[in-house]
């Protein structure tokens, strides 16, 4: 089969090829910024100086078995939820509500406590 640059000379063929790596490479690096800032992912987002103090009074509260991490924003919309962030860290106090739902929680999120949908907790 006839290759599409065959008739090339070779100086100009490498010349091609090393274009398109570059331009493959460039549109690489430029795709896995976007993604990156698009989804930071939870386990790796570094956690600010005083997000990092919270965590420790919360583990020394509650133990670290209780730590759960916020997967996507929560914005609460009744009385005693709460509003979270994606990757903030909560301990949990009661895997219930006060009226025995399981899929609402009893969080301390380091201060505020109260409810959030268990389905965006990932144990921390």
């Amino acid at each position: 089969p006839q290759l599409p640059h065959a008739h090339m000379p070779l100086p100009s063929f490498w010349k091609v090829v090393e274009d398109t790596l570059q331009q493959s490479g460039a549109q690489l690096r430029a795709f896995c910024q976007a993604f990156e800032t698009v989804t930071p992912s939870p386990g790796t987002q570094p956690l600010t100086p005083a997000e990092e103090r919270k965590v420790l009074s919360l583990v020394s509260k509650h133990g670290p078995d209780k730590l759960y991490q916020v997967t996507s924003n929560i914005s609460g919309s009744r009385d005693l939820d709460l509003t979270l962030l994606r990757g903030q860290i909560v301990a949990l106090l009661q895997s219930s509500d006060t009226k025995g739902n399981t899929s609402r929680w009893l969080v301390d999120a380091g201060g505020p406590r109260g409810f959030v949908p268990a389905a965006k907790l990932q144990p921390y």
